[in-house]
């Protein structure tokens, strides 16, 4: 499963939450009915807000909760996506034709690169998982950009995902920094996206090659209203280490019945006003560059999570309004 980890996994939540449980605390961040107002739209628009995606969408899975063999799935959002995660496992691996293959269905590609950097190194750590960053690194992002020539390809390619939960991962800020640093220095064309584990945002560090930076925190009815979640915003935003950085909110767009519905009281209906709610801070925030929901496809975290796909008409229908609001199909 590490090798397919993909953009924005709820691990993270499912281990905290199922820990506050065992500890029989109750979980007031999810639950809370404290609220804070912020405004639905920004005078002067939205333009701030430019990009829109599902993860997910091309990395090699196949939802078992559907009937036909199918990895692939831009045909189910390229009529209001503008954005799409293509997972690389190898640096050696062409990439290209998926790129173009998003190209000619107006999707841009998020590749996700994580893999070419870090290497899963055992057990510890806040995630229980230790992260290194790999001795030849240097030699598998050269490989990887010749393989694909990048340099020239860069057109495709809308960010390059590099840090996946960072700090909750043991990955330090000299590692982190190594890797957006050397993807800086070769193509400096293409954001470089960082993704934190909510837990973290007070202790992420973030290298000045970082370009878009977004924490994920699911689980959450009204994440415009929530305090934990606008305060775990602002943190991560005091983070920025230059004015130039942008944010990416990560959509809470899956569903699984014992943590949506059990512990945050969500029915599978509600997750359309879970959507309204995600694009009403970020039509709102002029930091927001990007609004990215996890995830299209089901089954990756357990066999009957479910992922966008499968929520009802009405959740889909929203995913598809706030979509081409965003994109302009």
């Amino acid at each position: 499963m590490q090798i397919l980890k993909s953009m924005f996994k709820p691990t993270t939540h499912v281990r905290v939450l199922r820990a506050a449980m065992i500890c029989g605390l109750a979980v007031v961040a999810v639950l809370t009915s404290c609220t804070r107002e912020r405004p639905t739209a920004p005078p002067g628009g939205m333009e701030h807000l430019e990009y829109f995606g599902f993860s997910l969408v091309d990395v090699g899975w196949d939802d078992p909760l559907d009937t036909v063999p199918k990895t692939t799935y831009t045909d189910e959002v390229a009529a209001f996506s503008n954005i799409a995660d293509v997972l690389v496992v190898s640096p050696t691996q062409t990439i290209v034709p998926r790129m173009q293959h998003l190209m000619d269905q107006e999707l841009k590609t998020v590749l996700h690169v994580n893999e070419i950097f870090f290497i899963y190194a055992g057990v510890g750590g806040p995630s229980g998982a230790l992260y290194d960053l790999r001795p030849d690194y240097q030699a598998r992002w050269n490989d990887f950009v010749g393989t694909n020539q990048l340099t020239v390809n860069h057109a495709m390619v809308q960010a390059f995902y590099v840090g996946e939960e960072p700090t909750w991962n043991s990955i330090t800020y000299a590692e982190l920094k190594a890797a957006t640093d050397l993807i800086k220095a070769t193509i400096p064309q293409v954001p470089v996206l960082v993704i934190e584990a909510y837990p973290m945002v007070d202790s992420i560090q973030v290298p000045t090659s970082v370009d878009w930076l977004g924490f994920d925190h699911y689980f959450i009815p009204d994440p415009q209203h929530n305090v934990q979640f606008l305060n775990e915003l602002d943190v991560l935003k005091a983070k920025r280490s230059t004015a130039a950085q942008k944010i990416v909110l990560v959509m809470d767009a899956h569903y699984i019945q014992e943590l949506h519905g059990d512990y945050a009281g969500l029915t599978e209906t509600g997750m359309k006003d879970v959507a309204t709610s995600y694009f009403n801070l970020a039509a709102s925030d002029r930091d927001v560059v990007a609004l990215i929901g996890y995830a299209w496809p089901g089954g990756f975290d357990a066999p009957h999570a479910q992922g966008a796909r499968q929520l009802p008409q009405s959740v889909r229908d929203e995913y598809a309004r706030i979509g081409k609001l965003i994109t302009g199909k």
